[in-house]
């Protein structure tokens, strides 16, 4: 093989291992980004607002993926065990310029919850496997209905509009798009 012909050779498999090589070790920014899927929260994940362990306490939870790889301090989404901990984490976000990648609330019309009554006060059960959650921009959240979760009285999501009528018909509150809460005044 003549030496000009060589080095085109070598210099191109050069660049191909380089180009190689900086996709394996994340260099290339053109590279696709890490999966947004909804993450089991019930091994110890503590809600990026308040600490608490999500899996011990009642009501929804729900986990935000950024661009970027925000939040940069974990692979995985920020978490949360309440609707409205995650709705003022992502107001303050997308101040600041963050761009949503994708949203995960528990849809209570895909889990059989409990409603729980204790010393007056009705509480809605946690689920927080992963097959739980549902892209909480397609989902009906019912607000003001006095059900309680970990952090007062919760949003809870329904996938189904009739199960979400249903939950406000009996026991009060109204319904609300993910579009309605993510711009209302914090």
């Amino acid at each position: 093989m003549p030496d000009r012909l060589r080095r085109r050779f070598l210099a191109g498999t050069a660049s191909f291992a380089a180009a190689t090589l900086a996709g394996c070790l994340g260099g290339d920014d053109d590279s696709e980004p890490v999966s947004a899927d909804p993450i089991a929260l019930t091994d110890g994940q503590e809600c990026d607002v308040c600490g608490m362990l999500i899996a011990d306490h009642y009501g929804p939870a729900g986990q935000l993926y950024y661009a970027d790889g925000k939040p940069d301090d974990r692979d995985g989404p920020a978490r949360f065990d309440s609707i409205a901990e995650l709705l003022v984490y992502h107001r303050e976000r997308r101040s600041r310029g963050w761009e949503l990648r994708a949203a995960f609330v528990t849809d209570y019309s895909s889990v059989d919850y409990e409603l729980l009554e204790r010393e007056g006060t009705t509480y809605i059960s946690t689920h927080a496997n992963a097959a739980a959650f549902a892209d909480a921009t397609t989902l009906e959240f019912v607000v003001d209905s006095g059900i309680e979760g970990a952090m007062g009285e919760d949003i809870v999501p329904f996938s189904d509009r009739e199960d979400a009528e249903g939950f406000v018909d009996e026991h009060g509150g109204n319904l609300r798009t993910w579009d309605e809460l993510r711009d209302a005044d914090a």
